[in-house]
């Protein structure tokens, strides 16, 4: 089961996870354990950034659908679908997907578990579920519509149609598009840039957006100003508020502590 989602961890705190299940990187219920496993392994010990790919040719086509049946199975499939999806989008630091080729289904919701999707102009989106009489269970159903909008997801979901890279770009399922062979290149050029940040106060930033997008507006802003007075009590913080008073912005270097 290790080798279906593999994970590295480079020297510059740049973690990368890769799936790994041929041919179509079917999200199995081996795949989904294993990555879930590796979600909780960069929860309690995080990397400074996160790169998700599926590889050169596809992100991920979906649910596997031999392991479908009857209600009792769908249960299951909708329990470790969310486990592993959760858990990816609760990894404290920037997660970005870089989507080559088909992201369908399961696919496309692991992408949008992400916080940033770059896309290869070869990438297509979607939700087919429609076409087999079923929903969404793996989160698609609230992801989508909190990215796209409720009109626009709704029309998504239930035509099964798929949109390539420049509609998701156009309507925010992705956040850049790419040459095929820049893919990698820019999702990786991304992730340093952010290791080489304040990674402390990246991770605050993260919490606040996602903990207050489901609070009232007053609710969020509370949780704003506890973090902005946590966030004083990093090394970053010190070093990055000296550095503006002595040589401007854009100049201090930070530790990620």
């Amino acid at each position: 089961m290790s080798d279906l989602v593999l994970l590295e961890r480079r020297p510059d705190g740049v973690a990368v996870i890769t799936l790994n299940n041929p041919k179509v990187n079917a999200l199995s219920f081996g795949v989904l354990a294993r990555l879930h496993e590796i979600a909780l392994d960069l929860t309690n010990t995080p990397a400074a950034a996160v790169v998700l790919t599926g590889g050169d040719r596809l992100f991920a086509a979906g649910a596997d659908i031999s392991e479908f049946g009857g209600p009792v199975e769908a249960r299951t499939i909708g329990a470790a679908f969310h486990g592993a999806l959760d858990a990816v989008a609760s990894i404290p630091s920037m997660v970005i997907a870089a989507v080559s080729g088909f992201a369908l289904g399961g696919g496309c919701e692991l992408a949008m578990a992400c916080d940033y999707r770059v896309a290869s102009h070869k990438a297509v989106f979607g939700q087919p579920e429609i076409l087999l009489g079923i929903i969404p269970g793996g989160g698609g159903t609230q992801r989508l519509s909190r990215i796209v909008g409720v009109s626009r997801a709704k029309e998504i979901m239930m035509t099964g149609r798929q949109v390539k890279s420049e509609e998701a770009f156009r309507i925010g399922l992705a956040d850049e598009v790419v040459d095929p062979e820049q893919l990698h290149v820019r999702a990786l050029e991304l992730a340093c840039s952010l290791a080489s940040g304040a990674v402390q106060a990246q991770r605050l930033i993260k919490s606040a957006v996602d903990n207050g997008a489901s609070m009232t507006l007053r609710d969020g802003l509370l949780l704003e100003r506890g973090l902005f007075e946590q966030v004083f009590y990093t090394h970053d913080s010190q070093i990055g508020v000296a550095s503006f008073l002595e040589a401007g912005p854009g100049k201090a270097s930070f530790t990620g502590e």
